[in-house]
């Protein structure tokens, strides 16, 4: 691979390198279980979310643009830190921003402590709108730098117009009816911006992107169809930047989850204007210290 990404790659390798992910910090264990809408396990799990393996996306492979092939995605960039459900009056955006996300609390908390100083955030906001607002927000973290020469460096520092021609959803549905398989089938690998508006946010330690899912006719659909049969659904979700040069092969996955059987009437509530004592977003606890805000 030729993307520089610490020990994420192997040069020689078409796939990236099986190292695995390092011991993860207490913050990001905090936030992987500390939600309403709750980590459970992979195969059984109801109502809750899991990090299903890298292998389960496919991505360009390092000779895409000779043959075409994909491959397996492989150990993930970022781990996964949590999944949050949300419901309220008004459309939430730069969600990482609030002093009541329960995420960035937890990084800053530790950070206060002199630890995680590298520590980022990288957050996918999607947007559902309704006469009550929802929004699925799926986090992922790091406690190392990213790589100065990676894509996703070059992602997270470029402008917009960059960003809307490689940001990248591969999804697929595991389990759930054949209607929904059919529909979504045309969503299995897509450039988001190309079709729907996305707005892009970048603080100190995270980056995050809200998808307006409202703002194509088609995906609001299919939204509407994946809410109505959620109880019956698993469907795993990835993002990756798409590599168009040979030395931005093979493709990785930034993070991916996998959603089980979600109740869509357990959303958490969230004030559009939170007061203090914060009521953390999403989660288990009804209030936190506000002493980090």
């Amino acid at each position: 691979m030729n993307q520089t990404q610490s020990h994420f790659v192997d040069d020689n390798n078409p796939k990236p390198a099986r190292t695995g992910m390092s011991t993860k910090p207490e913050w990001i264990t905090e936030t992987m279980n500390g939600g309403t809408f709750r980590h459970v396990d992979l195969h059984t799990g109801i109502n809750g979310w899991a990090s299903p393996p890298g292998d389960v996306f496919s991505v360009r492979s390092a000779d895409y643009f000779t043959n075409k092939r994909k491959c397996p995605g492989g150990d993930y960039l970022l781990s996964a830190a949590g999944v949050d459900w949300l419901k309220s009056s008004t459309k939430l955006d730069n969600i990482l921003s609030r002093p009541d996300n329960r995420v960035a609390h937890a990084l800053r908390k530790a950070q206060s402590l002199g630890q995680s100083q590298n520590g980022f955030i990288f957050a996918v906001n999607f947007q559902v709108p309704g006469k009550e607002h929802h929004h699925a927000v799926h986090y992922f973290a790091t406690n190392e730098p990213i790589p100065s020469d990676s894509l996703l460096k070059k992602f997270i520092d470029g402008d917009d117009t960059f960003r809307n021609q490689r940001f990248k959803i591969v999804s697929q549905v595991v389990k759930g009816p054949w209607i929904v398989k059919a529909a979504a089938g045309q969503f299995g690998a897509f450039l988001v911006a190309r079709t729907v508006k996305c707005t892009y946010h970048k603080g100190p330690n995270y980056f995050e992107i809200d998808v307006d899912t409202g703002s194509w006719p088609i995906l609001s659909a299919l939204v509407r169809l994946l809410l109505e049969y959620s109880r019956n659904l698993t469907v795993d979700i990835g993002y990756v930047i798409e590599a168009k040069e040979e030395d931005e092969l093979p493709e990785r996955v930034i993070g991916g989850v996998r959603l089980c059987h979600m109740e869509v009437s357990s959303a958490f509530v969230v004030d559009p204007q939170p007061l203090k004592p914060y009521r953390m977003m999403g989660s288990v606890g009804a209030s936190h210290d506000n002493d980090m805000s």
